[in-house]
């Protein structure tokens, strides 16, 4: 029997914070290279590019899952996704961890990459249902919010971890983790607020949701029709990519090889940008509904992302307290990209929302799948062959050349965003 109130909050972020936890491994295992460089270099012989390649393998299956995850938790639902995402992640990682080579190294950050990519999507599909709208900008904003913890967790503790245990050991452990959230995940969360006997806050919700729907193919012809979601799609490659890009990969080689930093330090420093872009997120959804409007934001996001990163990355020797500013200013402003989430629900009929909303983040995920191999290629073109220790040492010019990709996306993006629709937070009939 369905009562005739909506469910209490406390319970409503309770179901969508057990999809958070997974979220949290999703970023972890995102980022989780940047700091274990040295190693994968190390014990797979590899060069830039190839490194660029491996961490990419995580992306190259996001993205291909996006649309698919989307289409899947409109149909199917988030409870099953998240599920057996954990379980698949579960696998990967520790295929990842136990891999004799780079071949099955790639291969289980594949798994990883395809499974955590119903993470995202399942969050706003439970927050659409489970929460009033207003707050829909906000919990996207404490999405990223709780990915990032993640992603820091990838930071300085599995540093110290991995310098204490190895990283094999580590990366087993992150699987058991894995799969106990899949099991907790099953047990407590619910698709709708009707299935523990709530008002939904998503209208005319029936058991059979499919019967009311467009086939998958109608579904992504129709979101394709609208221009926002094209250039929102285009959009946060830019603003995600480059924050990903040098936290999760190139920023510590880069800031121990050009600031004498030790790699712990050099982690935490990229932690510090991943900690402002946690906070940016929920700050710019917050705003976004205060104010009304999305576009305004979006756009005053991307002027502050191309101004900060071309000084970090075109300015040599940057007093450290300085460096670390840019990066949490370029940090908080990379939070920007939570908006375009919103956006894009809004832009399209309701129904629609995880379709839309599995096409936007392929295009968060296109950044770093194309950044991180890119860069690389770029530094081993202009690798000048100083090695230290067995690995590729590259200068500060192949840095600049490589992070110059992320400063051309930033300013396509910031063009895009002007051309796109306002919706001032209305929901498109």
């Amino acid at each position: 029997m369905t009562n005739s109130i909506f469910p209490p909050l406390r319970l409503s972020w309770m179901i969508w914070g057990l999809a958070a936890l997974f979220y949290v491994i999703a970023f972890y295992q995102r980022v989780a290279p940047a700091v274990i460089t040295t190693e994968l270099m190390s014990e797979f012989s590899l060069t830039a590019t190839a490194l660029g390649n491996l961490s990419a393998f995580y992306f190259y299956s996001y993205v291909a899952m996006q649309v698919p995850t989307g289409l899947l938790a409109d149909h199917w639902g988030p409870r099953r996704l998240l599920t057996l995402g954990a379980v698949v992640a579960g696998i990967g990682t520790l295929m990842f961890g136990l891999a004799p080579d780079a071949a099955w190294a790639s291969a289980g950050r594949l798994l990883i990459g395809a499974s955590v990519a119903v993470a995202f999507v399942s969050m706003l599909k439970l927050a659409g249902h489970w929460m009033p709208p207003r707050q829909f900008a906000l919990a996207s904003g404490l999405a990223l919010f709780c990915g990032i913890l993640g992603a820091v967790f990838a930071g300085v503790p599995l540093r110290l971890l991995v310098d204490s245990f190895g990283w094999r050991p580590v990366m087993i452990g992150s699987a058991m983790v894995t799969f106990a959230i899949g099991i907790v995940i099953w047990i407590l969360v619910r698709d709708d607020p009707k299935d523990k006997g709530y008002l939904s806050h998503v209208a005319h919700v029936n058991d059979d949701e499919t019967s009311v729907k467009s086939s998958a193919i109608a579904g992504i012809k129709e979101v394709l029709q609208y221009r926002n979601t094209w250039l929102l799609y285009l959009i946060p490659g830019g603003v995600a990519g480059s924050a990903i890009t040098f936290a999760g990969l190139w920023g510590v080689p880069f800031l121990a090889s050009h600031y004498g930093m030790e790699k712990t330090t050099a982690a935490a420093v990229c932690s510090t940008l991943l900690i402002s872009w946690a906070v940016g997120g929920p700050v710019f959804g917050w705003l976004s509904d205060h104010l009304g409007h999305r576009k305004t934001l979006y756009a005053l996001g991307c002027v502050m992302l191309l101004f900060g990163w071309s000084i970090i990355l075109l300015v040599p020797e940057l007093p450290i307290p300085i460096l670390v500013i840019l990066l949490i200013i370029v940090g908080f402003a990379s939070g920007n990209m939570i908006l375009g989430f919103a956006y894009a629900k809004e832009s399209v009929p309701a129904r629609l929302s995880g379709t839309v909303s599995g096409i936007i983040n392929m295009g968060v995920m296109m950044g770093p799948m194309l950044l991180q191999p890119a860069v690389g290629w770029m530094l081993d073109r202009n690798w000048d062959g100083d090695i230290e220790e067995g690995v590729r040492v590259y200068s500060l010019d192949a840095y600049r050349n490589g992070f110059s990709l992320m400063l051309a996306w930033l300013a396509v993006a910031l063009v895009l965003v002007l051309f796109t629709r306002e919706t001032y937070c209305n929901q498109t009939k």
